[in-house]
């Protein structure tokens, strides 16, 4: 079990990629109101998942490009595990937190219709681990560039006439991203120090085997990992005190950023916390 609560801080970098599309605006990188980059914490937990099934892991939530089992569906592969407990939610919620290593740390709220000789499931866990969504140091500059097809999708009896399309990337930008493990979720869902380990670790490799288009191999980087222990289950520091801790700031106003070492990290250790940090 865990008997200390811990909190954690991610420098992420982009160089000339898309961090995180979004489909409702033509997969342009993600911006909040004021022009900030955002990557949403759904993308950073898939990111998290596939990494922890990299490692062996039994995840619930697999994508279909890192599906490592027989199921197609979560309802499927709920009911091929836990077939059987429907009737008894805190039984149901307590195999799957056994079984599912995303399940014990991020919750999972379990919802499916009856199927054939399977029961309606209504059960919501709620898991320990929090994470918030990763914004940029400063507002994002973003390049759009067309591109063309001019191959066929489909046979025909000649060639198509190129198609006309865009992608979307941020020339630099500089990511940050928090969160938290919070001790009494985590002695209901089960989490151990070993599985904060490896969340520990997926943190760091964040963005192996995460290569596309959109995001070329090094073109996404973790640059430090702050991971802080507490000494006690309720934390000695509140968490947004911690993560006040680490200022980042530009080292010249008014001049676009290239890379980290455009801005100054500063880091005020608070007294009896325990830092574990990772640097590129």
């Amino acid at each position: 079990m865990i008997n200390n609560k811990y909190d954690f801080l991610v420098i992420l970098s982009a160089n000339r990629a898309n961090p995180n599309g979004d489909p409702l605006n033509g997969n342009r990188p993600r911006e909040d109101n004021n022009g900030f980059g955002e990557i949403s914490d759904v993308c950073l937990k898939r990111k998290i998942r596939n990494r922890l099934i990299d490692m062996g892991e039994e995840i619930f939530v697999q994508s279909d490009e890192k599906r490592v089992d027989e199921y197609k569906s979560l309802s499927e592969r709920a009911a091929a595990t836990l077939k059987g407990k429907e009737k008894d939610r805190d039984e149901y919620a307590k195999a799957a937190c056994e079984k599912w290593l995303d399940v014990r740390a991020f919750g999972q709220v379990f919802a499916f219709k009856k199927r054939g000789d399977v029961a309606e499931v209504s059960v919501g866990v709620r898991g320990p681990v929090s994470i918030h969504p990763a914004f940029s140091v400063e507002p994002i500059e973003i390049e759009d560039l067309q591109i063309t097809k001019s191959v066929n999708s489909e046979p025909a009896d000649k060639k198509s006439s190129d198609t006309m399309g865009m992608k979307h990337r941020v020339n630099f930008g500089l990511y940050v991203t928090k969160g938290s493990i919070n001790v009494q979720l985590a002695e209901k869902t089960g989490l151990t120090d070993e599985d904060a380990k490896k969340i520990h670790q997926a943190l760091i490799t964040l963005f192996e085997n995460d290569a596309s288009a959109a995001r070329p191999e090094g073109s996404m980087v973790v640059e430090k990992v702050y991971w802080w222990k507490h000494n006690n289950k309720m934390g000695q520091y509140p968490s947004v005190k911690v993560h006040n801790s680490v200022k980042i700031t530009p080292k010249a106003e008014g001049q676009i950023a290239n890379s980290i070492e455009d801005y100054e990290i500063e880091y005020e250790p608070l007294e009896g916390l325990e830092l574990d940090l990772y640097e590129i």
